[in-house]
This record gives structure tokens, sequence and C-alpha cells, in this order.
């Protein structure tokens, strides 16, 4: 099988595309024929050398749809055939070819193409967990999707909207903001301009937002608690500072004025209940045809570094994937 391939990490010409002898999946194991895989910041991360690192040589990927292409003893369900989308993989998600565990594999909406369903693992699943269960968003409560353009972003202000919320979402650009009004937000605001603060603010009627979603912690955290309301609280999803880097001023008396809260996300740090809980409401949001993944590109899975590159440079509104 072609799988694309880091032997050292890097810049995005490090991955390479490779042949591979064809996973064999083990008991409890499942084995995916894939159709699109998902392309994430976390990637990039990775593969630059951020983060937690994987042992080398490593295939990148944790999201991807496609069709079962074989099953290990022991797995009852999915059956050969059926199809599925991914969130985590045993041997990594740009190939032909995935090795996944019985727990990192989901039935695959009848209405969503494999390009939508490689959207899903990651981006919602990431936007799920900020806005309910580490960001305690409930009906009534106003929220700020805090660049709302990309993957996790359109996710959040989509199920956001499902949930009964008021969400103001921002972006850079026009057709980023067109987007975003698109999935159901009230407002859409220039996270570039200076004043967008004051102008949330004022849609506010000066009270702020319950609940903040924020994408670039470490250049927007501070500013972040000035525009919650009493008892609000920020989710910390993205920060694209180096690890050494990107700090924030915080006034800790902002913080206890309005007796707010600061979370971290880190989506595999959710435990087996919550992975469970997570993937059952994005599945009765499906059902229900509100929540619909946007793609932004798709390129072939020889371009990975190319849609890297795009990703990290703001190319384009919504999910990027790769197609073997």
């Amino acid at each position: 099988m072609r799988a694309i391939r880091v032997h050292e990490l890097g810049p995005p010409e490090v991955m390479r595309l490779e042949n591979l002898a064809a996973p064999v999946p083990g008991p409890g194991e499942v084995l995916v024929r894939v159709r699109a895989a998902g392309v994430n910041p976390v990637d990039t991360y990775l593969r630059s050398g951020m983060g937690t690192q994987p042992a080398l040589p490593y295939t990148p990927g944790s999201d991807a749809a496609g069709t079962v292409e074989a099953v290990g003893a022991g797995v009852l369900w999915p059956a050969v055939g059926q199809r599925v989308y991914v969130y985590g993989s045993v041997s990594g998600t740009y190939a032909e070819l995935a090795l996944c565990s019985l727990v990192q594999v989901f039935p695959l909406p009848a209405a969503l193409s494999f390009a939508q369903g490689a959207a899903l693992g990651v981006p919602y699943g990431t936007a799920y967990r900020a806005l309910f269960q580490r960001g305690r968003g409930k009906v009534g409560e106003t929220v700020l999707v805090h660049g709302a353009s990309g993957g996790v972003g359109l996710a959040a202000v989509q199920l956001a909207v499902a949930a009964g919320m008021t969400v103001i979402g921002t972006a850079s650009t026009e057709e980023g903001r067109r987007l975003v009004l698109a999935q159901g937000a009230a407002h859409a605001l220039d996270h570039s301009a200076p004043a967008h603060g004051k102008e949330l603010l004022e849609l506010t009627g000066g009270r702020g937002v319950d609940l903040v979603v924020e994408m670039l912690s470490n250049e927007n955290l501070g500013g972040d608690i000035l525009l919650l309301a009493r008892r609000g609280r920020v989710v910390c999803v993205g920060n694209r500072g180096p690890e050494n880097e990107g700090s924030v001023t915080l006034n800790a008396r902002d913080l206890m004025r309005r007796e707010a809260d600061v979370l971290g996300l880190l989506l595999p740090a959710a435990d087996r209940s919550e992975m469970e809980s997570l993937h059952d409401a994005l599945a009765r949001g499906f059902a229900r045809h509100q929540l619909r993944p946007v793609i932004a590109r798709q390129y072939p899975l020889a371009k990975a570094a190319q849609a890297h590159r795009d990703l990290m440079e703001g190319r384009g509104r919504g999910k990027f994937v790769l197609l073997p």
C-alpha cells in the first residue's frame, strides 16, 4: 500500500510517499480502506517537532473515512464493506489502509461523503468537548468562537447553534465571515480589527459572553477574559506558539471580578466514557441533519506536504483532506 512516512522531524517536505506492506488486523482490530484522510493542525505540529512526538518513522494522521477492508478475531461490528469514519489509528491515516482498534471506528452517516467523514473525528470531537464537556455550555448562553472559519471553528458554530446557544464567530476574511454566518452564527466579526472586542461588547449590551472557544490562545487569551460575562469560561483549544514561547499576560483580578474560568483542552485526554458520550452526541446531530462538515480543499495523498503548507498559511476555510 502507499503511505506517507516521516523519518525525521522538520518542514512539510520531510513527508514522503512510500510503498509499505499492508497491515494485518489482530484481535479487536479493524483494517480500513481509506477513501479520505483528514489534515489537522496537530498533524503539522507533530511533524515539525512540537508536542509529544511519535516514534520515528511514522505515518501521520488520526482522522479518516472509508470502508472496512478486514477485521480481526472477536470483532462482531463493523462488517467488511461497511462505511466508517475513524478517530485515531494504530498505523496512521495518511495511507491507503489504516489499522485501527475497535474503539477508534464509528459508523459513517449515509448522508455524508467520505471527505466529510474525514472531517469528523478531531474537528467535531474537539468542538463538542470544548463546548460541553469542558466549557459546560448550555441553551440560552452566548458563545464566542474565536477563529470560527477553520474545521474546529465551523464545527463549534454548528454544534452551539444546534444546542440553542447564540453564536458570535470571528474570521479575518470576508469569505470566512460569510461562511461562519452561513452555519448559523448570529454575528461574524473581523478578529484582525483592533476594535472587534469593543464591537462584541456592544453586541452583548456590555454583558460579554458566557463562553469563549479560543483557537489561538498564545495571542488572544488575555483579551478573551475581558470579553467574559460573570462566571464566564474560556476554553483553550489551539496554541500555535512554539513550546517555549507564546506566553500571554493575564491579570488575575480580571478573572476574580468575573469569577471566570480558563480551561485547557486536549482531545486525547478524554476518558472512555467521555469519548463514547461525545460520539453518541455527534451521531444524533448528524441524524437530525444539524451538522454538516465543510470541506475546504482536497489533495491527492502525494501532495500531503502542500496540504500542510496551505493549512498553516490559512489558505481555505473548513477542512483539508487527502485522497489516497
